[in-house]
């Protein structure tokens, strides 16, 4: 979340609305008030791709249906 002026807003109009758009929420103050936000569209298909792909950089592809070969210890309560 970013809070700019509306005189800020005005003058980067263009700038601002690129950040919004890949998903910046921005609060418009007038008089030291917030007055407005302005937050990027509901683009589900495209924001889920987006996710899929930064799990995709850190995921491990493991056959999940074969035992492990760990042995775990079962703690009684």
């Amino acid at each position: 979340m970013e809070i700019i002026t509306i005189s800020d807003l005005r003058a980067n109009i263009t700038q601002i609305l690129k950040e919004i758009y890949l998903g910046k929420v921005i609060h418009i103050t007038s008089r030291e008030k917030i007055i407005a936000k302005i937050v990027p569209p509901d683009n589900i298909v495209e924001n889920a791709k987006k996710k899929l792909a930064e799990i995709s950089k850190t995921a491990k592809l493991n056959d999940i249906i074969s035992p492990v070969d760990e042995s775990w210890e079962v703690l009684s309560i």
